[in-house]
């Protein structure tokens, strides 16, 4: 199973993430805890691997993932998204890890219609392809109080009205990318958490 989870700020993209990694018993991929924890420096992330160890690894213009968080740092601090070559990067490497196989929820990535296409080549290259792209949808208003309500360090208010509109700019057309490719399911992430996560189950037609 791979899964895409999409969503605002707040949308419940982390909560919904969480529960199906457990469900499905697979790994999370979650761009802002990566990026975080390599700014941060909080926890030892994994470093590149070489040519040598994989031929299918690209050479890097980053050493470290710790170096490209604090390359993206600034970004994340104005609320703005990571540019697509250092996020692109970030995800080519973390698919490539020894502890990702071949099923995963990826949350935080695509946030562009141009990611989501050049996710499709990575998985290509790696001999897989995306299940569902899991996309939560709740009103504005939303968004911004459930975001407002959290304790980490970028949830600040201009911050977050700034993500907000990025959203409504730039993610929407990769809803319109995945649905031509009849991979998109929607949800009412207007709901209580366990009510979200049993939508989603029957969609994918769970048990």
């Amino acid at each position: 199973m791979r899964l895409v989870i999409l969503g605002g700020s707040g949308s419940g993209k982390s909560t919904q993430a969480q529960k199906l990694c457990r469900y499905f018993d697979i790994p999370l991929i979650s761009t802002g805890e990566v990026l975080r924890s390599a700014i941060s420096g909080d926890q030892p992330l994994p470093e590149f691997r070489s040519l040598e160890s994989d031929p299918r690894t690209s050479l890097s213009v980053y050493a470290s993932l710790s170096e490209l968080g604090y390359h993206a740092q600034p970004y994340m601090q104005k609320g703005d998204l990571v540019p697509d070559e250092m996020i692109i990067e970030l995800i080519r490497i973390r698919l490539r890890q020894p502890d990702i196989n071949c099923d995963w929820v990826l949350e935080g990535y695509p946030r562009t219609a141009f990611q989501a296409e050049e996710l499709d080549f990575l998985l290509d290259d790696l001999g897989q392809k995306l299940d569902w792209a899991i996309y939560l949808q709740v009103p504005e208003a939303v968004m911004v109080s459930r975001s407002l309500g959290r304790s980490l360090p970028d949830d600040q208010p201009e911050i977050v009205q700034r993500r907000v509109e990025l959203f409504y700019d730039r993610t929407i057309p990769i809803l319109e990318y995945y649905d031509r490719r009849r991979c998109l399911l929607t949800i009412n992430g207007d709901q209580s958490p366990e009510m979200v996560q049993q939508n989603i189950l029957t969609l994918l037609s769970v048990p």
